[in-house]
This record gives structure tokens, sequence and C-alpha cells, in this order.
């Protein structure tokens, strides 16, 4: 059995072959249980957990498990570690064990750039990126990779976070003009895509500001009692999701509006698997896209398993 890597996940992988793959994989037959979550203590205050993500398709099985302890900055560490474990499918044999926190990164992002290739307006080129974590540059990288933009703008409550992230991207795409902003919402009315991995408690982008035509890719938050956009988009939009018995347990974006009562989860358009089927997506120019994102297990497994080939020893 291989073991693999993070160093070899980042030598492994590319945007344009990783979104083509996870497009593949999702138009074609998966299964995917729920994933499982484990909080390892009775107080309410800890939220140290464990969680398990399985999947399967007609190649590989996978299982994904993780841990999350918020605390471990105070000891020098990350809050999160995770591993992916391969099989072959025909019958069961160990593949590897690959990084799954350098996966993470990677599929987060070829999903959002995989969710504006299929719902976003094929001549949007306004992207506005909002955080500056460990997901941006991953995220400027998978979009760009995928579509011609015009112009790049991120946001992100530290400024010099933001003017680093700008920064590194230009020095990567010299011809493309990347800037910060300050005034998020003047930001939000001028963009085509605009992609929040923030994990804020509060909305941040409000449907008053999204104007006709635009997409919105929301991706930070995991969490029913919190949400990155506020309930008058959720009302304006056409909303898709990555996994709905996922998003329908975690997304406060669209929980909280269900309490509301001015949405309900049955208007939920369709998944991204029937997006890469043709069977739905954007229906004219004018219409607002929102596609809300908390992570799958079949993302894992094909992009693991996409790394997994790539580092397979040459007979």
């Amino acid at each position: 059995m291989q073991v693999i890597s993070a160093e070899q996940v980042h030598q492994s992988l590319n945007f344009p072959a990783l979104t083509a793959a996870l497009a593949q994989a999702f138009a074609a037959p998966f299964h995917m249980p729920a994933r499982q979550v484990f909080h390892l203590s009775e107080d309410a205050a800890c939220k140290d957990a464990f969680a398990v993500l399985p999947s399967w398709n007609q190649d590989v099985i996978g299982v994904k498990a993780f841990t999350y302890f918020p605390d471990n900055g105070a000891h020098q560490l990350p809050s999160l570690f995770s591993k992916i474990l391969l099989f072959k499918r025909d019958h069961g044999e160990p593949l590897a064990m690959v990084d799954g926190t350098s996966v993470t990164y990677w599929r987060t992002a070829a999903v959002s750039a995989l969710a504006a290739q299929q719902l976003a307006r094929t001549d949007a080129s306004r992207l506005l990126l909002l955080g500056t974590g460990n997901l941006a540059l991953p995220l400027l990288r998978a979009h760009s990779a995928v579509r011609s933009l015009s112009s790049v703008q991120v946001w992100g409550r530290d400024i010099a976070k933001a003017e680093r992230i700008v920064a590194a991207f230009r020095a990567e795409q010299p011809a493309l003009t990347v800037s910060v902003v300050s005034d998020l919402r003047a930001a939000v009315r001028q963009s085509d895509i605009i992609v929040a991995a923030t994990g804020s408690a509060e909305p941040l982008v409000l449907g008053e500001d999204v104007q006709a035509g635009s997409h919105v890719d929301l991706l930070g938050n995991h969490s029913p009692d919190r949400r990155e956009c506020d309930t008058a988009l959720v009302e304006k939009s056409a909303v898709f999701v990555d996994y709905a018995p996922n998003v329908c347990r975690e997304a406060g974006e669209l929980l909280i509006p269900v309490a509301e009562g001015r949405f309900t989860l049955e208007q939920i358009r369709a998944d991204l698997a029937a997006c890469c089927r043709g069977e739905a997506g954007r229906r004219d120019a004018q219409e607002i896209t929102l596609f809300k994102s908390v992570g799958t297990a079949l993302a894992d497994l094909v992009t693991a398993h996409l790394v997994q080939r790539q580092q397979a020893p040459q007979a």
C-alpha cells in the first residue's frame, strides 16, 4: 500500500485535470453514505471531534477520516489532521493512504471552480473572493485555470493578509488585474462570480447587493447556526448544493431561512451531480445562481485516486 504525503499530493495535481475528473465522477454512478461526525466530549464547550466520510464508485472505495481540535494552536499544532484510505473496487485490496488535508484544499477549490463552470454565465469574468485563509490561493488558481477572468478582487477583515494573497497571485498571473478591496458591498455589486470562504457567523453577502446574472458560491460555513449570506439572497436565487444530505444538516445559509419560514429545502433546484449530468443548471442570463457546498466524500475520493494514479510505481 502506498503512503502518499502532502508534498506528493501537490506535485501530482493541476486544476484543469482535477476539475475534469470531478465533473466526470459526479456525472457517473457513485455511492456516498452520510458522513459521521463524533464529538469527543460531553462538555458542550469542547468542540473536539472525529469524523468518517465513506464513498465509492466503479473504480475505487475510499474513506476519509479526520480529527478536529480547535484549540491546537496553543500547542503549535494544526487544528485538523486528515487521512484518506483507498481500496480497489473489484476485490477490495488496499491501494494507498493519502494525506487528506492537502487533498481537501485541492478538491474544495476544484469543486468551487466546477460549480462556476456549470452555473455562472459563460461570459462571467469578474471574480470576488471573500477570505484570506488557506483556501484563498487554491480558489484563485482553480477559477483562473478553468475560466478567462478579466479581474480578481480579494476582501478580508485583515487587509495585510489580503494584500499578501493578492501579491502572491499577481506574481503567478502578472497579466491579470488583481486587487484588494475594502468596500465589500460595492465589490459584490460589481462582480459576476462571488466566492465566500470565510466561516463568518454573520452574513457578508447581502441579497440587495448581488446583481442579476451573478453566481454566488458559499463554502466557508459548515454550521447550522452560522451563514455567509442573508435570507434575501437565498430568496432571490436559484439554489444548488454539492450534496443535499450533508447541506440539509449543516448549512445555516439554508437552514436559517427555513426556520424563518422564508425558504423550504424542496426549493433546492439540484445538486452538483445533476448539473454535471446536464439535468439542471442556469436557466437564463439574468438568474442569480447560489451554490452551497459543505464538502463531499466523493470529491475526496476522486482527488485522492487521481493522486494515487499519478504516484503509482511504473511497471
